[in-house]
């Protein structure tokens, strides 16, 4: 008989259920509230890492006024393309689509109907934005952009429609138009794909002695009889990790800065050179270079954000 597994399950339940993304674009359900008439969300795409030096100049820091070194993620930030306005009605079961308004100029690649006329007051409860990326200005090498559809900020229901109106009629949106330096963002992406993985890394089970039977990287049996049906948590199987889809709460937007800012010697390792405008995010952010990223309103601000000053950016090799 096998050696039994003491423990109840294996895995974190923080994340459940274990399943690999369905698009690499980060789907997200709800954004955060602001009275602010502005998109709650923008897109970039991951280029890497690097550090800068700044001053810190929070009141109640260690380091107060020294310099210190942070690590800092490099976000390209091409500018972003109107498609469409969408009108909800909600429902018992869902929200439904009751009109849609497209731009007058659409990438090639989007498939789009007949536009619609603005529906009456009652008809419709919510209004979302979508838009689209401009991956050829970036060193990605993807030519088909990535659509997303995001919330729109403001007091009230008419006030989100005329905003949205006013970016349809816009050609191009920027990051600077939606985030501001030193403000605190939500960042969802994509994680690393890992492939097939056995239950030690997989879910961290312990290594036997060399002595037990069969196998050491194994989790054992379940007990003397084997069940018809294991259950999803119930013993670590081998599968495929990586690739889902994480949520960073309250990231730090340090500065959004210019492509001759960040630029690394021989290029961003990974990703190449950036063309336009970028942004600095403290700490890490998941998912692998030229993934994209989409960084939205947060939901759970309960910190006030840090204040630093940038002092210098590194922009040597990282070969």
């Amino acid at each position: 008989m096998g050696k039994v597994d003491n423990n109840p399950r294996r895995g974190s339940k923080q994340f459940w259920p274990r399943k690999r993304a369905k698009n690499i674009v980060a789907r997200v359900r709800n954004y955060g509230a602001s009275n602010e008439s502005k998109p709650l969300g923008f897109l970039g795409y991951k280029a890497g890492m690097t550090h800068v030096q700044v001053r810190d100049n929070n009141p109640n820091s260690m380091t107060k006024s020294q310099i210190i070194t942070i690590p800092v993620t490099i976000i390209d930030c091409p500018q972003i393309k109107p498609v469409s306005i969408r009108f909800y009605k909600k429902t018992i079961i869902c929200k439904k689509i009751v009109a849609e308004i497209f731009a007058k100029k659409v990438h090639k690649s989007i498939k789009i109907g007949k536009s619609a006329e603005v529906p009456k007051d009652g008809e419709f409860t919510d209004v979302r934005f979508s838009v689209h990326t401009q991956p050829q200005e970036t060193p990605t090498g993807n030519k088909t952009p990535h659509v997303f559809e995001m919330s729109i900020g403001g007091k009230d229901l008419a006030e989100k429609v005329t905003k949205a109106q006013e970016l349809l009629a816009k050609d191009t949106i920027s990051f600077s138009e939606v985030f501001d330096d030193g403000q605190l963002i939500d960042v969802h992406s994509v994680s690393k794909g890992k492939g097939f993985q056995g239950p030690v890394k997989r879910y961290g089970v312990k290594i036997r002695q060399h002595k037990s039977e069969k196998t050491k990287r194994g989790p054992g049996a379940l007990g003397a009889w084997t069940p018809k049906r294991v259950m999803a948590g119930q013993l670590a199987h081998a599968g495929k990790m990586g690739y889902h889809q994480r949520t960073e709460y309250n990231r730090l937007v340090l500065k959004s800065v210019k492509a001759e800012d960040v630029n690394q010697k021989g290029g961003i390792k990974h990703y190449g050179n950036i063309k336009g405008e970028a942004v600095l995010i403290k700490g890490s952010v998941p998912g692998a270079a030229n993934r994209p990223v989409l960084m939205t309103v947060p939901m759970r601000k309960t910190k006030k954000p840090q204040s630093f000053e940038i002092v210098k950016i590194s922009t040597e090799s990282k070969q």
